[in-house]
């Protein structure tokens, strides 16, 4: 049996239990040791917000249209950063006792296929709670970096900073994906790299990893801050590249007003509600810049025989190993039991309890049935 999270409707998150599929010929059954939670993604479901819940997807398209819903409720296995430890194997591809970063939902146990299911068997001088990022939340970030590399080198790009290295980044949103993004950009040997945020504790958070910080609210206008720090030529101010790692409106409006003209923003965000704080008569339009979408379902077109997901997570495994100490004391706040997972859950989506990166913890000591 595995325990699974399970969203019911809007608001209403419970744990079910689940009868696990026999392990067949060439699969492996693995017990989570820790799930890492996505209060962006996942709270979107809890909240009833996600567009997949009012519409149908078409793939083929790529539109969201009209009809049955492509998601309904109950939802169940959401989440994309989990470790599990491989406690029952048939197949010479994984080792019982590995310990793997895979992506299949909040859920104690997993009987998977190499076949048809991603695994990173995880290196042994890596901590096993930082393995939650290495299947998808790192290759997610790193994919950003790749973006703007191919934004200023198109296929020739050969590391993933040379869209960063020597220039000046900021990060609009000091979440978990900016201050991966951020850390990424500190490791590629970016000039500097500010981080923005309306939340002084993230901001804190921000400067703990290495970033320099810059408050998106308060006193003065952030934008002629950094623009008058930030000068290349007579009427050419501003941040190199930005990435936009917050899914409010304003913050991708302010992160356009960061750039120099010319610039690109990388887009990371995602966005639930309509954006009328997105000002595109004004410096989208007179400084002639840039808006490119860097989701981890594609890597920039022509490279994505050179850069697949194996080599994103690669990348990602190099900056735990240089970061990681970082990234452990600060950006996970909160390890809490799986079976505390519900009311965590309730609590971020109705604001009742802040934190930077929640990661669910169990014990399989004795799991595997």
């Amino acid at each position: 049996m595995s325990t699974t999270l399970s969203i019911e409707a809007p608001g209403e998150v419970r744990l079910v239990e689940e009868k696990l599929p026999g392990l067949p010929e060439g699969g492996f059954m693995v017990a989570t040791t820790h799930s890492g939670v996505s209060a962006g993604t996942e709270l979107t479901y809890v909240k009833g917000a996600n567009p997949y819940l009012g519409s149908t997807w078409d793939p083929a398209l790529g539109l969201f249209l009209p009809g049955t819903p492509s998601v309904e409720y109950p939802v169940r296995g959401i989440g994309y950063m989990q470790v599990g430890l491989v406690v029952e194997t048939r197949t010479r591809a994984v080792a019982e006792g590995s310990l793997l970063a895979m992506a299949y939902g909040h859920r104690t146990a997993y009987v998977a296929d190499p076949m048809a299911d991603r695994f990173v068997v995880l290196p042994d001088d890596l901590d096993p709670l930082l393995g939650i990022y290495v299947a998808h939340m790192g290759p997610i970030c790193a994919n950003g970096l790749l973006h703007a590399a191919a934004d200023l080198h198109g296929p020739a790009v050969r590391h993933l900073g040379d869209g960063v290295r020597g220039r000046r980044v900021a990060v609009v949103g000091a979440g978990v994906v900016g201050l991966l993004t951020a850390s990424f950009a500190l490791a590629c040997g970016a000039a500097e790299v500010v981080v923005l945020d309306e939340t002084p504790a993230r901001l804190a958070v921000a400067e703990a990893v290495g970033a320099q910080v810059l408050a998106a609210e308060g006193d003065g206008d952030p934008a002629v801050t950094l623009k008058r720090r930030w000068r290349h030529a007579p009427a050419d101010r501003g941040a190199d590249l930005v990435f936009q790692c917050r899914g409010q409106p304003r913050a991708l409006a302010l992160g356009l007003r960061l750039l120099r003209p010319q610039g690109t923003l990388i887009d990371l965000a995602f966005y639930t509600r309509g954006a009328d704080e997105v000002r595109l008569g004004e410096e989208f339009h007179h400084n002639g810049l840039t808006l490119r979408c860097a989701q981890i379902g594609r890597v920039p077109r022509g490279l994505a025989h050179a850069w697949d997901r194996e080599r994103l997570s690669h990348e990602t495994i190099g900056l735990l190993r240089e970061r990681g100490r970082l990234l452990r004391e600060h950006v996970i706040t909160d390890v809490v039991g799986f079976g505390e997972a519900p009311e965590l859950l309730a609590d971020l989506a109705a604001r009742r309890r802040q934190t930077v990166q929640a990661v669910l913890s169990h014990d399989v000591e004795d799991e595997g049935g």
